[in-house]
């Protein structure tokens, strides 16, 4: 059984009804447009079949020029109203639907943004939002599929509405009693038993449909999967992997991979659209289709032929009804597409109502003149939720402003976790830390994060102007990024940059952009992290990117950048313990060593 077909019809209402509400909040305009899209290409082809019995039942009677003329120029005119409303609408619901990606895009970032650190670092959230992307790549499945199931809705709706304004004659025409047996087809029952027939057949053809879209869902898995491994084979072209991929001949190992991940999962796909199951549902939906027309020409020609109507309205009521089959068609799918999305809507929302448990405190960090502050781990133990091992235990310490702090030890030790417990990405396990004798916890989140500039190992530089990558924004002072960049160790480089700080980084937006190198982009973010101009400043193996000059202009340099400031500096190498007062060292998450240099 589907994960769709479990959900009850409560839950499918409540998801789709929620998903609803966030596009009505994000973009209310997109409803609008597609409704009067849907409403001018509902009635533009109800506006040819209309005139075109007029004008075919004027030819074959009274056969009158003027009102023939007057037949066609009307017609023309309806066609480009109609038809210039229609273009006008669809270029803007083109418009409004170009958005959906980015706005569904900014739903997820600004969660991710929002979510507790460690939740974000979580293996399972991680595995949680890729599944929500893929099924968005895949299919626009989960928040963009409501938006299609809405055009598909009101298009069905208008078409239905449309039909029976023209297919109502239809069913109350009579036959005259004269026509034998034919004349029996004006009993109530047999009306009642034409309808019925007709919706059987027209309700047939779209049940089926849903059943074999209903299937994709069983494939979701997989094309996850198949999606997340594609994503892997376009990075491995980029030209940072290149190198190695040709030199190992890793080509034949990674598309002998995606044979086995084809079998695993396109493979399944692709035969259960072809020859299985989906395949059935498609063939028979569109058979009952094509039944529906049959039994369709059938009854209007009988009633033609016994005299009911001319031959102008058996082209209306034929053109009227199968246009109608379609509408009635479109409706279901749609609805049945609200059960098959929702499973889709359940996996996004757990998602966005991933709750964040860290305390938000609310006391004010003071903001001393003196940069007086001290900070303590007071016993202080921590482990990631998925593991039972402590990467850090039982750690006491303490240092206070305006000291050097060197922490070493091997991969692995926990000098990385202590660093994010220190920044409040992590909340302890057990024990707290304290900033001036207050736990950290009860300052307020943002303002504590604000007395901290940190250089981590993987940082990331953005594909912004340098002025904006080193001062985090738009507007900037110039002479302080410049003194930044220059105690960094950028200065020459800077001097031979053409557009100097407006110079972009890398080539993702710009082919005149400036691709900056390892030791390049750690001095960048040695300035971004001095433009902050916090108390503390966190240096996780800043010299790991540099050459052996580079580094010891960088370290000469040292006590001029950290002046006045708490300084910690996490190295494998023991040459940066010389600038420091203190040593931390961890092993296996316990400090097993402390002292001074």
């Amino acid at each position: 059984m589907s994960e769709n077909e479990k959900m009850t019809m409560k839950e499918i209402l409540t998801l789709t009804k929620r998903g609803y509400q966030i596009w009505w909040q994000e973009n209310p305009g997109i409803f609008v447009i597609v409704a009067l899209h849907s409403l001018s290409q509902g009635i533009a082809p109800y506006i040819a079949i209309f005139y075109t019995a007029r004008i075919i039942e004027e030819i074959a009677g009274a056969q009158a020029a003027s009102v023939l003329q007057n037949l066609v120029i009307w017609s023309l005119v309806w066609a480009v109203i109609i038809g210039g409303l229609m273009a006008i609408f669809k270029r803007l619901k083109n418009i409004q639907m170009d958005r959906l990606w980015f706005v569904t895009q900014k739903l997820i970032t600004d969660k991710s943004l929002a979510m507790d650190f460690i939740s974000v670092d979580d293996g399972r959230v991680k595995d949680l939002k890729s599944q929500v992307e893929q099924n968005i790549q895949w299919g626009g499945w989960g928040l963009p599929r409501l938006i299609n199931n809405f055009e598909q809705f009101t298009s069905g709706l208008v078409t239905i509405i449309g039909a029976i304004v023209l297919t109502w004659t239809f069913f109350t025409a009579t036959i005259p009693t004269n026509s034998g047996v034919l004349a029996s087809l004006n009993h109530p029952l047999f009306r009642i038993l034409i309808v019925a027939l007709m919706l059987a057949i027209t309700l047939l053809s779209p049940w089926l449909a849903n059943k074999a879209n209903a299937r994709w869902a069983l494939f979701a898995e997989d094309m996850k999967l198949i999606n997340r491994f594609f994503g892997f084979i376009m990075s491995a072209t980029n030209a940072d992997k290149q190198m190695d991929v040709r030199m190992y001949e890793q080509n034949a190992s990674i598309f002998g991979l995606q044979q086995e991940f084809e079998k695993h999962g396109i493979a399944r796909l692709a035969k259960d659209l072809r020859t299985g199951p989906s395949a059935i549902y498609q063939t028979l939906s569109a058979g009952a289709s094509q039944v529906f027309i049959g039994i369709v020409y059938v009854f209007v020609a009988l009633k033609a032929w016994a005299g009911a109507f001319g031959i102008g309205a058996a082209t209306q009521y034929i053109g009227a009804i199968t246009t109608l089959s379609g509408g009635i068609g479109t409706l279901m799918e749609s609805l049945g597409d609200f059960k098959n999305n929702a499973s889709f809507l359940r996996t996004t929302f757990e998602f966005l109502d991933k709750p964040n448990h860290m305390y938000q405190g609310s006391l004010t960090v003071e903001k001393r003149e003196d940069n007086k502050y001290e900070i303590e781990f007071h016993k202080v133990s921590f482990k990631y939720p998925t593991v039972d091992t402590y990467a850090l235990k039982d750690v006491t310490l303490s240092f206070k402003m305006g000291e050097r702090l060197a922490i070493v030890g091997e991969n692995g030790s926990g000098k990385t976790t202590f660093i994010k417990l220190l920044c409040r990405l992590y909340d302890p396990t057990e024990g707290e830390i304290l900033l001036n004798g207050i736990d950290i916890r009860k300052y307020d989140y943002h303002e504590y994060m604000d007395i901290f500039s940190v250089v981590f190992q993987d940082f990331r530089l953005l594909a912004f102007g340098l002025g904006e990558n080193v001062a985090t924004g738009v507007d900037y002072d110039e002479t302080r990024v410049r003194e930044c960049l220059e105690g960094a160790g950028f200065g020459e480089r800077l001097g031979s940059m053409e557009a100097d700080l407006k110079t972009l980084l890398y080539k993702d937006f710009d082919e005149n952009g400036v691709d900056v190198s390892g030791g390049e982009a750690q001095k960048i973010a040695l300035a971004r992290a001095l433009y902050k101009d916090a108390a503390f400043i966190i240096l996780d193996e800043p010299t790991a990117a540099l050459d052996p000059i580079a580094e010891y202009e960088v370290y000469s340099r040292m006590n001029e950048i950290t002046e006045g400031k708490t300084a910690i500096f996490i190295s494998h190498r023991l040459s940066s313990c010389r600038f420091c007062q203190g040593i931390v060292v961890l092993d296996e998450g316990e400090l097993i060593q402390q002292g001074g240099s």
